[in-house]
């Protein structure tokens, strides 16, 4: 089953909802790990040493840095940038949908985008 980790900004209201949907789903937020208010490469190098994806609303800054982890050999998860103009339940699905029907290590290297 994916691993995921959600960005300090990532909206509560989906990580509830994934619980309420799927209860066994494996979903930590930074602030549950110790990681409130470090900086992006500490994150995705949480991540990376946990196997988790990295839930994120930051397109800004997070591709670059998740993107820099590839092009140096580093283990790098993947990566879900969410948009927040997307509907929430439209993110709880899409994301369900990931967990269906991907594979442990499916989106490893990669950034995805959602709602697609």
């Amino acid at each position: 089953m994916l691993k995921f980790l959600a960005d300090e900004n990532f909206d509560n209201t989906v990580v509830r909802g994934l619980f309420r949907r799927s209860p066994k789903i494996d979903i930590v937020r930074v602030q549950d790990v110790g990681l409130s208010g470090k900086d992006d490469p500490t994150i995705l190098d949480w991540a990376a040493q946990e196997g988790r994806i990295l839930l994120t609303h930051d397109v800004s800054t997070i591709t670059r840095y998740a993107y820099d982890r590839v092009r140096q050999g580093q283990t790098m998860p993947g990566v879900i940038e969410v948009s927040l103009d997307a509907s929430v339940g439209q993110v709880i699905e899409d994301i369900l949908v990931l967990v269906e029907c991907s594979q442990e290590g499916e989106l490893e290297g990669q950034v995805q985008y959602l709602p697609w």
